[in-house]
This record gives structure tokens, C-alpha cells and sequence, in this order.
């Protein structure tokens, strides 16, 4: 049997020779791999997005496939389309880029929102459909998504209903002084990091730990704090768009990931706590007038925890 803690930090170290000092992004990357969630890695440009679901990807030894989103990119680009073969007559499935284990979306938000709006189905439901025919994605399947702030020119904001199918946001942030000393060292060789990491484990390995997350037990007292965290965002004044069932049932499952790594077998309100911010935050929207005042969804959110009762 897979040990999980121990697989996540070798796994957190292995990234770490091409990610210096973002072991906070990194882990917020493998939890949502073991709760088969979807990852929107947002930042400015050129602070390692891209970078990180490379490294994740790799590590992980699963089928990967790379889009680069531009306003230019079609539906069918990413789920693939049907032909007819001039020899035999039959229609036929050419597939799509997100017929693979990992997904890697870079700049999502710089495609037009009918192309944004092609992986849907996909994320939720691990299928495409494609004239009328649903072809199964492989097993595991994860998109890990890249964008930059929606306040850079030439992007896309994604909807909201496309951001609820992420598990959860990460933002890399940039380095320290002394974390970008490291990183100019390592990359002012001929050999790229990125070209000495190795894989340490296979989507069996991935299958079997997502398996041991659905087994850590919530009791009912997690369960109703978690529901009164999701009520309270959504009759805060301040919240157009509070958290839906969809991030509730996300929180849990983080939490469930949180307390195996902390090699328990059951969920403390501290698990949901650690998680809600990573997990929910994207999902809120702010009114207006709010917005205007300056309250992010990140001040909402640390709000609803000091407020809320602990179980």
C-alpha cells in the first residue's frame, strides 16, 4: 500500500528542484490531486506557473498534454472533433488535447469564452462529447490551469460557473532576494532543472491515494460547520455570490486530504480552517459597492472564519 506522507514530501521535494521556496503551492497542487479537483494557478507573468504544472506533471509519470490558449484557439482543439475516412466512409474521433491523464491550460484566460467554456464537461464529468458521442477521459484526469491577473490587457475573465470546477486557486507569488539568488544559480547552466526530474510514482499510485482520502472519515459536527461556513458567506452583505454546494463538498475533501497527510484518519475543524482559504475564495464574488471599498473575497472569507462557531 502506497504511504501517502510519505510520497507527498518526496513528491514536494522533487518539485522543489525547479519551484524554490513555493512548498505551500506545491502541496495546495497535490492535495487537489488527491481529491481529483482541478488547480487555477493565478499570478503575474513569469513567476513559475507554468513551471509548476510542468514539474507536477512530470513527477507524477502520467500522459501529459501542454494548450496554449490563445484568442484564436477552437472548441475543437481542445476536445477534439469528427471526420469522415475518405477510404472507408466511417466517421472518426481525432482527439483532442485533453485526452490525457494531466492537462496543463496555460493563460486560460487569454481564449475567447466559447473556447474557455469547451473543457466544462471535462472537468466535471471526466467526459467529452463530441457530435453526439461521450468518450471517457483517462483515469486520473486533472486540468491545471494557468492565468494572469484579469486586470492584464487581452484577457478573458472566466465565469463563474467555470471557476466553481476548481478545486482550488494558488497564487506563487514572487521569490525573496535570497530565493532568486537560488534560482538565477540554478538556471544559469546548460542543464535546466526541469530536464534532471525524475517520476516517483504512476496513476496507480495516484488512483490508490485517492482511494485512501475517500476513506478519512467526517463526523456530523464537521459536516454541519462546514455547511454554516457556506450559509455564512452567502448572507453576507458584502457577497453577491457565496460559496455554492460544489466548493462546500470541495472543503470537505480538502480537509479529508489535509488530515492524511497529517496521518489521521479523520477530519478536524483545523483541517477545514487550513483549507477554506485556497478552496473558497475564488468562488466568492464581492457586490460591487464592496469591490469599490477595497474587501477582496479573501477579507470576506477570514470574516466568515473568526465568526462562525468552532465544533
Amino acid at each position: 500500500m502506497v504511504n501517502p506522507r510519505q510520497l507527498i514530501a518526496a513528491l514536494m521535494s522533487n518539485i522543489g528542484q525547479v519551484i524554490v521556496g513555493k512548498e505551500q503551492a506545491a502541496q495546495l497542487a497535490l492535495i487537489a490531486m488527491l481529491c481529483r479537483g482541478h488547480v487555477l494557478i493565478e499570478d503575474v507573468p513569469g513567476v513559475g506557473k507554468t513551471t509548476l504544472a510542468a514539474a507536477l506533471a512530470r513527477s507524477l509519470n502520467c500522459s501529459f498534454r501542454r494548450i496554449q490558449f490563445t484568442p484564436d484557439l477552437m472548441p475543437s482543439d481542445v476536445t477534439g472533433y469528427t471526420l469522415v475516412n475518405i477510404h472507408t466512409g466511417q466517421p472518426e474521433f481525432r482527439e483532442g488535447a485533453v485526452m490525457c491523464q494531466i492537462l496543463l491550460a496555460d493563460e486560460i484566460n487569454r481564449t475567447s469564452p466559447k473556447t474557455q467554456a469547451a473543457l466544462l464537461e471535462a472537468m466535471e464529468e471526466h467526459q467529452v462529447t463530441v457530435d453526439g458521442v461521450t468518450h471517457p477521459l483517462p483515469q486520473p484526469f486533472m486540468v491545471l490551469a494557468t492565468q494572469n491577473p484579469g486586470a492584464f490587457i487581452g484577457t478573458y475573465p472566466l465565469p463563474e460557473a467555470q471557476l466553481d470546477r476548481f478545486f482550488l486557486r494558488i497564487s506563487i507569488g514572487y521569490p525573496t532576494v535570497e530565493q532568486e539568488t537560488d534560482i538565477l544559480g540554478r538556471y544559469s547552466t546548460d542543464v535546466r532543472p526541469m530536464e534532471n526530474l525524475r517520476a516517483l510514482c504512476g496513476a496507480a499510485d495516484v488512483l490508490e491515494m485517492q482511494q485512501q482520502v475517500d476513506a478519512i472519515y467526517c463526523a456530523p459536527e464537521v459536516r454541519g460547520y462546514v455547511a454554516r461556513l457556506a450559509a455564512a458567506t452567502r448572507q453576507t452583505r458584502e457577497v453577491q455570490l457565496g460559496l455554492s454546494t460544489r466548493g462546500a463538498i470541495a472543503l470537505v475533501h480538502a480537509a479529508q486530504a489535509c488530515a492524511l497527510l497529517s496521518g489521521r484518519d479523520y477530519i478536524v475543524p483545523e483541517d477545514v480552517q487550513r483549507m477554506a482559504m485556497p478552496v473558497c475564495c475564488h468562488r466568492l464574488v464581492p457586490e460591487a459597492d464592496a469591490r469599490m471599498r477595497g474587501i477582496t473575497a479573501e477579507a470576506v472569507m477570514e470574516h466568515v472564519l473568526h465568526t462562525v462557531a468552532v465544533p
